[in-house]
């Protein structure tokens, strides 16, 4: 056969190809609706809906994209954006939260605007080292015990530090919540500037009640701003109870406690047992734990609150007198399997050091063995820390806890030569290792690990899914005072961090440990997503999560995983759908070997957690992604929806 007519032969099948008809839409499988952040209060991320499966998922495209408008680059007097949000899909209504703390209505299946509201936010500038941004919004309805304007309800929380209540119909304020629908959260807080202290992670409703924390900026004061965790009521806005996370025989005083742990993450929630899950962060100052007076108790911790009072049920310590900034920052996922735990209603809680502690649900305590380990300890004057930190045995940690000289990576023997250099330079002796005044090595860094990602849980397999950042190592040195003092530029400028800690003998500064080159020292994977089956406790697979593309210029664009702020969810078909990457790329991955399998190039980053739902019979499951960006990347607005074509 002349190549002539090889060529024409194979132009004839592939137009015969072409021609054959797509394999049709599956519409007999469930419908799936997500009616909360983490797709529930239990924060599975689970998708029930299954036409999209692991061997349709390549022909999964756009279907619409929303715009709010609402970015910006940082310049002139406005804050640079983050689009972080994952929306929530009720009935047939979508909604979702900008930076500008804007809330859109959307229409689920045409991404056609139904409402907007603005609450005209007024702390939108420059000041603060945080981007602006909103992770979501929670929805609550009495629709029992009423009907008309505000049965059903809208809470988001603000830069402004306020709770607003919105009717979920019209998407106007609710006049019987707070004054004219909204809650003043500053009230005994005590005097901060308004990028020091306000909610980005949405509220929690449980049991008529809406339950808020707030971030708490890191490492400017010992005396920061209380970390209150507090219970409103969904129809008045009156205060039911709030947590103040001070030591059990802490004294009874007026107002909140200064510099107590803050809960600026997601918090979970189970209504049959009345309990909420709160991830706790760390004490202040986050630096120096000498300066804290006691008030380490719930520091980096998981704690169960009970809904009718706000008493603490539980809690667990993940970190002892947590000097690392390895705050608990993802949600708690709240499970049961039969083959884990025996039975029992469980939390697994992944956190920044890579691991994942598996707890009872009513009782805080560990599923499976937990082992004190020793730990360094600390050469800085003043300080003592704890001598033994926990470590899980089922699942082991998911994350490398050694790093020395020989564990320097790089391109070339020459900037592997530079990495080996500065790691000798350093203290370095594994996790844990203390903040010193020469520079310590910490890896994992304070951003993970894991982070407000957190994870994704399949309960008919018993899988979890984490995703998680390997690097680069962080060089964290504390500065005496008159040291300190001589420096001029006293202020946040990621990567390279200067924190005052006012109140404290020592600043501090943190750097990413990089080569000469400008690329981490340690090994890639620099980010990873893995399956962990928590029955046997052992991962089944660890896939490559991003590449260097987006970060470095071509052709140095390398597969070798990238650092990500973001999250998983896993469907009933069977693919984990995440971005969070620094790429440019929101990936489908086979739930059962890791495989990847879809990928779609989107405009931004997209440092969010993606949702799933599928609206009637006759209706395609959409997958919808926040992609804009973060502080790191370029921003954006871009709401995506996917559906199979």
């Amino acid at each position: 056969m002349t190549f002539a007519r090889i060529i024409a032969v194979l132009m004839m099948g592939a137009a015969f190809m072409s021609c054959q008809p797509e394999t049709a839409v599956d519409f007999d499988g469930p419908l799936a609706d997500w009616p909360d952040y983490g797709g529930t209060k239990a924060g599975t991320r689970f998708v029930a809906a299954n036409q999209i499966t692991a061997s349709n998922v390549a022909r999964l495209d756009v279907a619409w994209v929303h715009h709010s408008g609402d970015v910006s680059d940082g310049t002139g007097d406005t804050k640079r954006t983050s689009f972080q949000a994952t929306p929530i899909m009720i009935g047939d209504t979508l909604y979702y939260c900008t930076a500008y703390n804007r809330v859109f209505a959307l229409d689920a299946q045409t991404g056609e605007e139904r409402w907007v509201f603005d609450p005209e936010l007024r702390a939108r500038h420059g000041e603060g080292p945080y981007p602006l941004t909103c992770r979501g919004v929670a929805y609550w309805n009495d629709l029992k015990h009423r009907t008309g304007e505000c049965a059903a309800r809208i809470f988001t929380g603000t830069r402004d530090s306020e709770l607003i209540a919105l009717d979920a119909i019209t998407g106007r304020r609710c006049s019987d919540f707070g004054e004219n629908g909204i809650v003043a959260l500053r009230e005994g807080i005590g005097a901060a500037p308004p990028w020091e202290y306000y909610p980005t992670s949405p509220p929690l409703t449980i049991r008529d009640l809406v339950v808020v924390g707030a971030l708490v900026a890191d490492n400017l004061r010992a005396d920061a701003p209380a970390g209150v965790v507090r219970a409103f009521d969904a129809r008045s806005g009156k205060l039911r109870w709030a947590w103040d996370p001070v030591p059990p025989d802490w004294p009874k005083g007026k107002g909140y406690q200064a510099g107590t742990p803050n809960v600026w993450s997601i918090l979970s929630g189970d209504e049959d047992r009345g309990l909420v899950f709160v991830p706790t962060g760390n004490a202040a100052p986050d630096g120096f734990a000498a300066s804290r007076r006691g008030l380490d108790y719930y520091s980096s911790s998981t704690v169960a609150l009970r809904v009718e009072d706000g008493n603490v049920a539980w809690r667990f310590q993940t970190v002892h007198n947590d000097v690392w900034d390895y705050d608990v920052a993802s949600q708690p996922t709240l499970f049961q399997h039969p083959n884990v735990g025996n039975g029992v209603a469980a939390v697994a809680q992944p956190t920044k050091m890579g691991n994942i502690f598996l707890l009872n649900r009513e009782t805080g305590e560990p599923l499976y063995e937990v082992e004190e380990r020793a730990v360094p300890a600390s050469d800085v004057p003043g300080e003592k820390l704890s001598p033994t930190q926990p470590f899980p045995t089922h699942p082991p940690p998911l994350h490398p806890q050694v790093f020395g000289p020989e564990d320097a990576w790089g391109f070339t023997p020459i900037d592997r030569g530079d990495c080996e250099d500065k790691i000798r330079s350093l203290r370095s002796e594994g996790i844990y290792t203390p903040p010193s005044t020469t520079g310590s090595i910490q890896y994992p860094s304070g951003a993970g690990g894991a982070n407000w990602g957190s994870a994704s849980f399949d309960p008919t397999s018993g899988v979890l899914f984490v995703n998680q950042m390997h690097g680069p190592p962080q060089v964290v040195t504390l500065v005496p005072r008159e040291d300190y003092a001589k420096l001029d530029d006293q202020a946040v400028v990621y990567p390279n961090e200067l924190y005052p800690q006012a109140g404290t003998p020592y600043g501090m500064k943190r750097s990413p440990l990089l080569s000469n080159f400008g690329a981490p020292c340690n090994t890639p994977p620099w980010g990873t997503l893995t399956a962990v089956d928590l029955a046997s406790g052992n991962m089944l697979w660890r896939s490559i999560l991003g590449s260097t593309r987006d970060a470095a210029p071509w052709p140095l664009w390398f597969d070798l995983g990238a650092p990500n702020l973001g999250g998983s969810i896993v469907t009933a078909g069977g693919v984990v759908f995440i971005a969070a990457t620094l790429d440019k790329f929101f990936r489908g991955f086979d739930a059962k070997t890791g495989e990847e399998i879809w990928k779609y190039r989107i405009p931004y980053t997209g440092n969010s957690t993606p949702m799933s739902y599928r609206v009637s019979k006759t209706g395609k499951q959409f997958v919808v992604l926040a992609a804009g960006g973060h502080g790191w990347s370029e921003p954006g607005d871009a709401l995506m929806a996917f559906t199979l074509q």
